[in-house]
């Protein structure tokens, strides 16, 4: 997106808006950090602080739409040595939370768990992610499933469908059997309703329709993902009363939440390490190849990582 200008980025730009690391440095209205702490960064960067958003409760303060920009997106990011982030949007990382389980949660992670606050569902409820073998979407399994959601997983690669399998998913639908079989088994396994919610992940043409498709009636469709149009048939809206929500990210409460819940129930990531900013190309390819299973991570400082393992006791 940023590569092709939807976000106005002004280049050059250092990429990479999932990052962590240890705090070097600190401004001076800084309180709640100190050197040596293990962060997660935030996105959004200088707030103003007083539209009615930044006023508004916690959830809304990530909407200002007088920020300085997002980091990796408009503002320099994590693909180098050293970052600036905002101390009011980032988190303390647990001990018991490696590095690189952290910095995909600073997206990834914190995307999709917003997405499953917003859905508001209940233990014993259903929630299908579409695009749920992708490094969003395997998340968002094992989240769903600690939550005491019955999860289905909905994707239309091999290496996905075998990802939301081992994630949690307790059903795996192939997409690539078309949408009236996709919800046909939907609803084999929700007794003929539909699941409660959706979580729109993948950014195929096609899936937020079908996000819509397998929601049972009154049910509402999380739409994260970020297509350059969403097409759903009026059917959906106006006939079944599905109702539509778009969601971005979370908010800064949330996602310390979200590293406790990480840490509390051991969510794990699947990684693609790759060692070295030189090594970055490789990374890129990888994730444009549509092979890669998971996230890819580029650890900047291998013996600050595997030190930190050490006097942590992580393994």
């Amino acid at each position: 997106m940023v590569s092709a200008g939807i976000m106005g980025t002004k280049l050059p730009c250092i990429a990479s808006h999932e990052g962590c690391g240890e705090v070097v440095g600190l401004g001076s209205s800084v309180k709640e950090f100190k050197k040596g702490d293990r962060v997660m960064a935030g996105l959004p960067m200088h707030r103003c602080g007083h539209c009615p958003d930044c006023l508004g409760p916690d959830e809304l303060k990530r909407y200002c739409p007088n920020l300085k920009g997002h980091v990796g997106i408009t503002i320099d990011g994590a693909f180098a040595e050293y970052m600036v982030v905002d101390a009011r949007e980032s988190s303390r990382i647990p001990d018991g939370v490696s590095y690189e389980t952290a910095a995909p949660m600073a997206c990834a992670g914190i995307t999709v768990w917003g997405g499953l606050v917003r859905a508001g569902l209940k233990a014993g409820e259903t929630v299908a992610l579409v695009g749920a073998g992708g490094g969003l979407g395997h998340l968002g399994c094992q989240f769903a499933k600690v939550m005491g959601l019955q999860v289905v997983g909905i994707d239309a690669r091999d290496e996905g469908l075998e990802l939301a399998k081992c994630s949690g998913a307790h059903v795996v639908v192939d997409a690539r059997l078309g949408k009236e079989k996709v919800v046909e088994e939907v609803k084999k396994v929700t007794n003929g309703m539909g699941v409660h919610s959706a979580i729109t992940i993948s950014d195929a043409p096609d899936a937020a329709a079908l996000g819509c498709a397998i929601t049972k009636m009154h049910g509402t469709m999380i739409q994260i993902a970020q297509p350059p149009e969403v097409s759903i048939p009026f059917a959906e809206l106006i006939f079944r009363d599905i109702r539509v929500h778009g969601s971005l990210t979370s908010s800064r409460n949330e996602a310390q939440r979200m590293l406790e819940f990480v840490a509390e129930h051991n969510i794990t990531v699947k990684t693609n390490p790759f060692f070295g900013l030189k090594e970055i190309p490789r990374l890129i390819e990888l994730a444009h190849s549509g092979k890669m299973a998971g996230k890819g991570v580029i650890i900047v400082d291998e013996d600050e990582i595997r030190g930190g393992k050490e006097r942590r006791g992580i393994k």
